[in-house]
């Protein structure tokens, strides 16, 4: 018998279901973006909708609140892009508390009782309006891989239980020596004090509110402490977990580009080694710590993996180790609602990130105009820091800088593919059994000796990408000069520095200790020529492309000047630093290439190099010549120095636009069109609209006896092979009873047989039937729910 869909349920259904886009003209056929100049403007998020229909702004990059979002629905000359952008979570600090007293999160088993403390459905269905999804596990419902975690995230048991999590709380805080007084906890006489840190700029406001009011009819005494975005972040990942500055914070993850087989989240959210979890891999910081999780996520990181199922299996027992920790609560995804002006035109929209990908501002415009004015909350906070290595770590410097760098390659919007994006790649692989010789010339960084080693003659390795560069090296950094493989190589090496050196080690502690399993796996590099880089690695993977993903040495976002002269500033003058642990550790500041300081620092000594003759030893040394001569060097310093004079920042790159003017007071940024003719993209080149059609129509459930097999029908529709699959949950326990897929077809009707066997063990009453459909050309899964009438 088929019920209601939850609310949530149904949008999810829409977000996907985005038809593609067609007759779209460039404007103009002059290399680089559509628009002369893309303006970004800080917006008070609350007023924004106004100042967007006063014509102050083209596209509002910042979510919009929920009521905000459905107030302008349907309102003449705005468009609204929607998508599943933001993900939000409890962090909860594990760290042991000083002696006399308690830190109930260092307990697993209160916070494990969190899980069920938290009513999820409330915060989707009512906070935000339907216009999220419940999340149990680290991946949206709508994530590709959220199919190998199916039944583990639907049945997991976990759900709005606060009776039980009050239970499980007190039998843990008393076994732990705490006893209850007046309803409130008290450790040794004292009362036992959560430090709740929860930011203020969206939901997560009325969220802290809820689940405080949950801890506090647990027993616990709440201390909050409403905060926006730098001193909240400063506080939590900047601490040493056991100084107990906070007990629990509200996260919240913009989602990048869409990936079919990701590796990089469940580690980041789940394993300490990659150092995101309290602790942070800091020097001198108490560190959460678990060897199983990191063993089986370096394996996956690494593709230490022999078939699909293997993988499926890392991950899954990774994600039920996630949840068995519970240092992170997931909550909801939210779907972030984007306005723009009707009449702008040219926005790619990514199935996962909606308009902020690396194409849409490149071709967005408005006809007619030359500029595009982007809102966002802020164009600049305490703790927005532009450099490469250790920087641009928060969305206000990112959406800005994607339109000022080309990446080599990206995941395509739609199927979570990886691209070329502006560097060609060919993969070879003997994996995952087998073995390549690594070629004659091949080298490797030897950062004791400063110098690149010739490999030895018996190195072997899985994997070997060759990476084209032409778009690269036949065109130009904004300053004016030529992009090399001296580029590509200084970045290499200086990786390699960061890992290895001993003295770089010790002070970017964080960078060299989560980026040696990386680096572990690359076996040697071989210059081809003038634009081909061979890159040996140990890793395999099932689909092809995400080698090649995981081989790419460089971004190639800086020239190789910047990067040295920065590099002198942190390690040999020891006047800044590149990550925010390592400046507070050192009481340096934390360099940022846009503040005028920082940036005339770096300039000092880009002025020293160029006075000097420098060109730094070693690195550019590969097959028995140097790729940069002195007098190379002097041009390069000479640009860096004149473009800093006209512009006052050192952000130079090689995308679209280039960075024009920054100003942090203002809160203003101003890009312009990068129009050099070697620039290889025209309006055009990056135009892809939007994701295709992917959703479940009518769904039949039948009836179910006791039994006897049934039939689900369900209607399908999308691009390419489709396929469904379904779980069945008793609803009582909210355990798996039974599962089963769909044969894979063309969209229309689909139906999957619940076999006798499995409805023998069910007993009468309704159950709890999930159905998800995907595609082998999407990234993307459309789930629905309906309850079953099980009859005798």
């Amino acid at each position: 018998m088929l019920r209601k869909t939850l609310p949530y349920v149904a949008l999810a259904a829409l977000v996907v279901a985005l038809g593609q886009s067609g007759g779209y003209k460039p404007p103009h056929q002059k290399p680089g973006p559509s628009a002369e100049r893309l303006v970004f403007r800080a917006f008070n998020a609350d007023r924004a909708p106004l100042d967007l229909k006063a014509g102050q702004m083209d596209l509002y990059l910042f979510s919009l609140k929920t009521a905000a979002a459905q107030e302008l629905r349907g309102t003449p000359g705005v468009k609204l892009y929607q998508a599943p952008a933001t993900t939000l979570s409890l962090i909860l600090n594990p760290a042991p508390a000083p002696q006399g007293q308690l830190n109930p999160f260092a307990l697993k088993e209160v916070r494990q009782a969190v899980q069920s403390l938290v009513n999820r459905e409330f915060i989707a269905r009512d906070i935000f309006r339907g216009n999220a999804f419940p999340m149990v596990t680290h991946l949206s419902p709508r994530d590709f891989d959220f199919l190998a975690i199916y039944d583990l995230d639907r049945g997991s048991g976990i759900r709005y239980d606060p009776e039980r999590a009050r239970n499980d709380i007190a039998q843990a805080m008393r076994k732990a020596g705490a006893e209850l007084v007046g309803g409130k906890w008290q450790y040794r006489g004292q009362p036992v004090r959560l430090k709740f840190i929860t930011r203020v700029e969206d939901e997560r406001r009325e969220i802290g509110d809820l689940v405080r009011a949950e801890l506090e009819k647990a027993g616990f005494t709440v201390a909050m402490s409403y905060q926006t975005f730098a001193p909240a972040v400063l506080t939590v990942y900047s601490s040493d977990p056991k100084a107990l500055e906070w007990h629990l914070y509200t996260e919240g993850w913009g989602r990048g580009a869409p990936q079919r087989y990701e590796f990089g989240s469940v580690n980041s959210f789940y394993a300490p080694w990659l150092g995101n979890l309290p602790g942070w891999q800091q020097a001198g910081f108490w560190q959460y710590q678990n060897k199983e999780l990191d063993d089986l996520g370096k394996k996956l990181f690494t593709g230490d993996f022999k078939s699909e199922a293997e993988r499926n299996q890392l991950y899954r027992r990774m994600t039920q180790l996630g949840l068995e920790e519970s240092v992170r609560v997931w909550l909801v995804t939210a779907v972030n609602t984007f306005p723009a002006r009707a009449e702008l035109t040219g926005v790619t929209e990514d199935l996962v990130a909606g308009p902020r990908n690396p194409w849409a501002l490149r071709e967005a415009h408005v006809p007619g105009k030359d500029q595009v004015t982007v809102g966002h909350l802020w164009v600049w906070t305490e703790r927005t820091t532009w450099n490469p290595v250790g920087g641009l770590g928060d969305v206000y410097s990112s959406d800005i800088y994607r339109n000022l760098a080309d990446p080599p390659l990206w995941n395509q919007p739609f199927t979570g593919e990886t691209k070329p994006f502006r560097a060609e790649f060919k993969v070879e692989t003997a994996g995952p059994s087998g073995k390549l010789e690594v070629a004659e010339g091949a080298v490797t960084w030897d950062a004791s000796s400063g110098r690149w080693k010739p490999v030895a003659a018996s190195t072997r390795a899985t994997s070997k990408v060759t990476f084209d560069y032409s778009r690269y090296f036949k065109s130009k950094w904004h300053h004016g000069q030529s992009i090399t493989m001296a580029d590509v190589l200084y970045s290499i090496a200086q990786g390699y520095e960061l890992a290895y050196n001993p003295e770089k080690s010790k002070i970017e502690v964080a960078l060299a200790v989560t980026s040696r399993p990386l680096l572990e796996t690359f076996k040697g590099f071989r210059v081809l020529d003038a634009n081909r880089l061979e890159v040996y690695v140990d890793f395999w993977h099932f689909e092809p492309s995400l080698i090649a993903g995981y081989a790419s040495p460089s971004g190639l976002g800086t020239p190789w000047e910047l990067l040295a002269a920065m590099d002198d500033l942190v390690f040999k003058q020891r006047r800044a630093a590149y990550t925010d642990t390592a400046a507070a550790r050192f009481d340096v500041p934390w360099l940022s290439l846009v503040l005028d300081k920082d940036a005339r620092a770096v300039l000092r000594t880009l002025r020293q190099f160029n006075e000097a003759g420098t060109v730094p030893e070693g690195v550019f040394q590969v097959g028995g010549r140097s790729l940069v001569s002195a007098q190379e060097a002097k041009a390069r310093y000479q640009a860096s120095i004149e473009w800093f004079n006209k512009y006052g920042h050192l952000v130079i790159s090689n995308g679209p636009f280039f960075l024009a003017r920054y100003d942090p007071p203002a809160q203003y940024a101003e890009l312009r069109a990068f129009r050099d003719p070697s620039y290889p993209y025209k309006p055009g080149d990056w135009f892809q609209g939007e994701p295709p059609d992917l959703a479940i129509g009518r769904v039949d459930a039948g009836r179910v006896a006791v039994g006897k097999a049934a039939e689900v029908k369900a209607s399908l529709r999308g691009p390419g092979t489709l396929g469904l699959r379904y779980l069945l949950l008793e609803p009582a326990s909210g355990k798996v009873v039974a599962q089963g897929q769909s044969k894979t077809g063309k969209a229309g009707d689909f139906s999957v047989t619940l076999e006798a066997s499995a409805t023998r063990a069910l007993k009468p009453g309704l159950y709890r039937l999930y159905l998800a459909a995907y595609s082998d050309s999407l990234a993307a899964v459309a789930e629905r729910t309906v309850d079953v009438n099980v009859t005798p």
